[in-house]
């Protein structure tokens, strides 16, 4: 079998990468006929946990081929969430993931190890490692993955991690990159990227385009947050991007907000992306 990391053809007239922002870790990724969800939470609440962006529109998830769900936690996994995109809608998640998600009505569900992939259409999809803590006793045996989505281009879905030094491995790589780089309350965790050290992982990857996720979404009820500059990690994240990683441009979408990428230059292969 062929390398799934080696891009299937040269950018071709016509061939786009859009991505369409939905808010936190939501994103609709078109890549070559595919449509990708990344980490659904569609609703105006998950758990503890109220949207303070616009409401997502159905539209903007329907005829969906695939879910990448990134790992289990509530802000990332939310069941209602992937039920509205459908039962029977294929769901690709990190090995130990699929009994939590059968639980809940998920019926369609693959399963990727570190070094496995499959794929979406024209599309080959692969787990890269996360670096993340703070883990749930339901995901205790999910190891929080990223992904890389490759076809005509690349691109990188980071899920919640920290920096680790695999993601140099992906420099010269990636078209597009999806950064976290904020939260939903005051303070961030381990195992995540702020907008300085997100700023770093643009360097270290160097993709063509960076779009920064994770931020201005959610919020705890009656939380002093309502009414915080929610835009202001973006600002922070694109600054510091412009001045460690001149070379990559930033794009900050606002939620429902679509970016289309033409083909550029053909990057190399990727190579191993472990810590």
């Amino acid at each position: 079998m062929s390398d799934p990391l080696q891009r299937s053809h040269a950018g071709r007239a016509g061939d786009e990468l859009a991505v369409t922002w939905l808010g936190h870790s939501t994103v609709l990724l078109e890549l070559d006929g595919s449509r990708l969800l990344t980490d659904p939470v569609l609703g105006a609440r998950a758990g503890p946990l109220v949207r303070i962006a616009p409401p997502i529109s159905e539209a903007d998830y329907e005829a969906v081929d695939a879910v990448l769900l990134s790992h289990l936690h509530g802000d990332h996994a939310d069941g209602r969430s992937l039920r509205w995109v459908g039962r029977e809608t294929r769901v690709i998640a990190p090995a130990g993931a699929r009994r939590w998600l059968a639980l809940r009505g998920l019926r369609n569900v693959q399963e990727l190890s570190l070094g496995e992939w499959t794929r979406v259409g024209e599309v080959a999809i692969s787990l890269t490692p996360a670096v993340h803590g703070g883990v749930l006793h339901r995901a205790a045996r999910v190891a929080p993955s990223g992904f890389i989505a490759t076809g005509s281009q690349t691109c990188y879905f980071a899920g919640d991690t920290d920096l680790f030094a695999g993601m140099r491995t992906l420099s010269g790589v990636v078209d597009l990159a999806l950064l976290p780089i904020g939260g939903w309350g005051p303070r961030l965790g381990a195992g995540h990227l702020d907008p300085a050290s997100a700023a770093t992982a643009a360097a270290l990857i160097a993709p063509r385009v960076a779009v920064p996720i994770h931020w201005g979404t959610l919020v705890r009820a009656f939380s002093a947050q309502r009414g915080a500059d929610r835009g202001a990690p973006a600002r922070l994240f694109a600054e510091l991007a412009r001045r460690q990683a001149p070379q990559v441009q930033v794009h900050v979408l606002a939620p429902g907000e679509r970016l289309a990428l033409a083909p550029g230059a053909r990057p190399g292969r990727i190579g191993d992306a472990r810590a």
